[in-house]
């Protein structure tokens, strides 16, 4: 049984060149950590995957900050305060609690009770005096990221809520920098994206006062017509987003941050973790599993993909830029991508996702042995979904009925075929950015603050890197011991039987089919 790729995927030798650097010399200023000295700060999203590492990142690296107040959402029964607490019980900060104090960073970080959906912030006034009177860095990452939220809560999210934020900032006392986290996939009409203002899709005042005046179901009955040629709504309103940040250039040091695809972390403060299964890691849990066989998909296009941990020190780096020189003197605009870097190819991600499956880190539970490809044409991919999809499923749905077991896969691939709807329009088309200001950013860094705050390719290992964001899925999303790693191996053996038994009946049918239609009369 040939069961597994012994040799590493080739195209990794392609990708082996990597920055260096040099000593760090004792006498060499962490710039960016005094930037952040005696500073208040105001986050918005901090709950959410790229806001708890920035947090994480801040409280660590740079931990003489006076402040970090927290927007959070106010739930019944609990109080925000104690949902930080909860927060901090997640292992990404466990690390750092060993190395400020558990009740240390709680003094840091305060929160403050409100949502961006609601006037005002929904902040008391107490809380807005507060802020007003202390911050002076504002980072607003607050959106819903669902790409198939329903328009109208998603214009009240990503745009009326950056609405909201600039409202606020207008009347902080000493604010020096605000940076809106937007999205290097916001327009999507522009093939190459440059470090630049484009113009929104629409007038962002007018789509809000329409939401505003429109039901929910009168808005989802023209969402289509509202949105054109943008495939969904979290593009639309992050771009009308960025319009409402430009127009306050003139008012506010405020600055727009697109990063990429973010995906886990790649180096600190724990290699894979993530805390969802977007992007490339549910392909990889998908995959792994057996649910996902097919994709239509362009195998050698690419995505933009960035390593949360990198965005974050892109986010750090840029401020103490901003700050430091001035907004004036700075590019408002700045993207945080990968892809000039290094390119990795829709194929070679799943080429290198099965060999970590197969040769280091199998998932428990396996529906299907992992296999499949991609398609650059629909029909065969629809094909091959019916076949090698939704035909094992109902296959073992139907085991699971029969042995009164509460059926899962055909559920499962519902999800897969929504969430294709969505990934099929990035997957089958390419983009490129620009990334000059990460290059000048780099030139103008020391040694300690490249090991800091690392924002380029330096001795980046693929394999290590996917067999950290299976292991840690594995662990903390999936609920995984790394017990079971042998029991998976043993049960892949198994699907393995299974899966040529299931293909060589297919096989014998069709060939018996034939026999019958020109061999007999």
């Amino acid at each position: 049984m040939n069961q597994k790729m012994t040799a590493k995927p080739k195209f990794l030798l392609e990708k082996d060149d990597h920055a260096t650097i040099g000593q760090v010399d004792d006498n060499e200023v962490d710039r960016v950590a005094e930037c952040f000295k005696g500073r208040s700060l105001f986050i918005t999203g901090g709950t959410g995957f790229l806001g708890k590492v920035l947090v994480e990142k801040l409280l660590r690296s740079c931990g003489e900050l006076k402040r970090i107040y927290l927007l959070i959402r106010p739930k019944k029964g609990k109080d925000p305060q104690e949902r930080i607490k909860d927060i901090f019980q997640n292992v990404l900060f466990d690390q750092v609690k060993q190395l400020r104090g558990e009740e240390h960073i709680l003094q840091q970080v305060v929160a403050i009770a409100g949502d961006v959906l609601l006037p005002g912030l929904g902040i008391s006034e107490d809380d807005l005096v507060t802020l007003r009177n202390e911050v002076s860095i504002v980072y607003h990452c607050a959106a819903t990221v669902r790409f198939d939220e329903p328009l109208r809560n998603a214009v009240f999210m990503n745009t009326r809520g950056t609405k909201y934020m600039l409202d606020l900032a207008l009347t902080m006392k000493h604010l020096e920098f605000f940076a809106y986290c937007s999205t290097a996939y916001c327009h999507l009409h522009v093939k190459t994206l440059y470090e630049k203002p484009y113009d929104p899709p629409a007038n962002p005042h007018q789509v809000m006062q329409a939401c505003e005046w429109l039901t929910d179901e009168e808005v989802a009955a023209i969402e289509k017509k509202i949105l054109g040629d943008i495939p969904n709504t979290y593009a639309y309103t992050k771009s009308l987003a960025e319009a409402l940040v430009v127009e306050k250039f003139n008012e506010l040091p405020a600055v727009i941050l697109r990063p990429s695809i973010v995906i886990p972390i790649w180096k600190e403060p724990i290699p894979g973790w993530t805390d969802n299964i977007n992007g490339p890691t549910g392909l990889l849990i998908g995959a792994g599993k057996g649910v996902i066989r097919t994709m239509y998909c362009n195998s050698s296009g690419f995505g933009d993909f960035l390593p949360v941990d990198v965005a974050v020190n892109g986010i750090l780096v840029a401020s103490w830029r901003n700050i430091s020189a001035g907004t004036d003197s700075t590019n408002r605009v700045a993207h945080m991508t990968s892809s000039n870097d290094i390119k990795v190819s829709w194929a070679e991600i799943i080429e290198l996702g099965r060999w970590v499956i197969e040769n280091k880190v199998p998932l428990n539970g396996v529906a299907w042995y992992p296999g499949g490809s991609m398609k650059s044409n629909y029909w065969v991919h629809y094909i091959c979904m019916i076949l090698f999809q939704w035909m094992p499923a109902l296959f073992v749905d139907a085991l699971l009925i029969l042995l009164r077991y509460p059926p899962v896969l055909c559920r499962v691939q519902n999800r897969i075929t929504k969430g294709f709807e969505v990934f099929e329009y990035y997957a089958n088309n390419v983009w490129n950015f620009d990334n000059s200001e990460a290059v000048k950013l780099r030139k103008l860094m020391n040694n300690k603050e490249r090991r800091t705050y690392v924002i380029e390719k330096i001795e980046l290992d693929l394999i290590d890197y996917f067999t950290n964001c299976v292991l840690c899925a594995r662990r903390l999303i999936l609920k995984e011991s790394d017990e079971s790693i042998p029991a998976a191996r043993r049960h892949m053996k198994v699907m393995w039987v299974v899966d040529k038994v299931y293909k060589g009946m297919w096989l014998f049918g069709i060939l018996y089919m034939l026999y019958r239609c020109f061999f007999t009369s």
